[in-house]
């Protein structure tokens, strides 16, 4: 891994805060669905929320350069340069308020659709170093004849080999849409010291971040109500302090139209616009 060095005034290092917050976001690659504007809402959630640290997920190049040109960007450190973005259809990217000691990137060998694992080592609190990744895992893709392409070993494997690779680290936050289904692909693998945020902070709360029910830009689509996207943490200096979600309101204003079969009709449905078909999770860590 290659360092990085930064300007203090850049990466805002100058502001010890006793507590970090850390945002995973999958974006959402449609780009024919008010694009602009979910990502406008998508950036006015940033500044709410003022995330140290974010992990991306399905951001195209066209988005990247929507981020790139908005107020909030400037804060940030990006581990994309515009030539990698540029380079590829979607892609993972991890942005960082913090002095960031380096970036890399780990392509999953097992991977059909170019998935890998995104890492940061970001310095906390003047002595700490904190390791932040971000992936998007394989994802299922039923459809006829059969229904069955669920990737579901493929997406296991991924799981495993980012553990591994991130477990040496004393603190570590891995954080993503794992397309993560726990009837087909069984519980995630948590070494020994390693927690789901949401199970730990929120037990006995679903925490679906992909539900066609609850989110009714969605109600056109097939049910599914899945805790895809995940907080996986292991941290020796520091716990975890809170997790919520955000992004579950329909943008003021905004609608769109979606061709809907029942029973043999087609029938046009109005439905409003969220920044995504996900909701992204915010969690907040803080020094032990």
């Amino acid at each position: 891994m290659t360092p990085i060095k930064h300007v203090a005034e850049e990466t805002g290092s100058g502001t010890v805060s006793s507590s970090l917050k850390i945002l995973s976001y999958n974006v959402w690659f449609r780009e024919d669905l008010e694009m602009h504007k979910r990502m406008k809402a998508l950036g006015d959630l940033i500044q709410q929320h003022s995330p140290e640290l974010i992990c991306f997920q399905e951001v195209t190049p066209n988005i990247y350069d929507i981020f790139r040109q908005s107020s909030w960007w400037k804060a940030y450190r990006c581990s994309v340069s515009n030539e990698i973005a540029n380079s590829k259809a979607y892609f993972c990217m991890l942005l960082s308020k913090l002095p960031v000691k380096s970036f890399s990137c780990k392509t999953f060998c097992n991977s059909i659709m170019g998935r890998e694992l995104s890492i940061a080592e970001v310095e906390v609190l003047g002595d700490k170093t904190l390791v932040v990744a971000t992936s998007h895992l394989e994802s299922p893709c039923p459809g006829p004849p059969k229904w069955d392409q669920m990737y579901s070993k493929e997406r296991v494997e991924q799981a495993k080999e980012a553990v591994n690779l991130l477990n040496k680290n004393p603190n570590v936050i891995f954080g993503g849409d794992m397309n993560w289904d726990d009837k087909l692909d069984g519980q995630f693998p948590l070494p020994d010291g390693w927690v789901d945020a949401w199970p730990e902070l929120r037990p006995g709360e679903q925490g679906w971040t992909y539900d066609t029910k609850s989110n009714q830009m969605l109600a056109g689509n097939r049910s599914l109500q899945k805790r895809l996207d995940r907080f996986i943490c292991n941290l020796c200096d520091f716990k975890l302090s809170g997790i919520d979600m955000i992004g579950m309101d329909a943008i003021p204003g905004l609608s769109y139209s979606k061709d809907k079969k029942v029973r043999k009709e087609i029938k046009k449905l109005e439905l409003p616009v969220l920044p995504s078909d996900h909701y992204g999770l915010l969690l907040t860590i803080s020094k032990q």
